[in-house]
């Protein structure tokens, strides 16, 4: 099954998008089957700020938009080919958690 969640951001589409391909944040907001060991995404388009992420059962693709007033829009694609319930609910938790950890990437930085 497939889903797809899309939410929008007041910080620039840049810090989105290196935020969610940071390997050390990935793991905080990538749902549980694709979160990994720490490693980079399977495939990263920076100039299209598109991510993709995969095993055998499952699948993400991120795309960061720009939106106004400098803000960003944020797509998540996640596909379950497990035959599990649906990645609905989890791809929602996956954009709220991405949204948190950029909050705090900036707030570090």
């Amino acid at each position: 099954m497939a889903a797809r969640a899309v939410r929008g951001m007041s910080a620039p589409p840049e810090v989105v998008f290196n935020t969610a391909t940071d390997p050390s944040r990935a793991s905080a907001w990538l749902p549980e089957p694709l979160r990994g060991d720490g490693s980079p995404a399977a495939e990263i388009d920076g100039e299209e700020l598109r991510a993709r992420w995969g095993d055998a059962d499952w699948s993400a693709e991120i795309r960061v938009y720009p939106a106004d007033s400098g803000g960003a829009r944020i797509q998540l694609d996640l596909t379950d080919g497990s035959g599990g319930s649906g990645p609905d609910q989890l791809a929602d938790e996956a954009l709220t958690n991405l949204v948190r950890e950029v909050a705090d990437n900036l707030q570090a930085g």
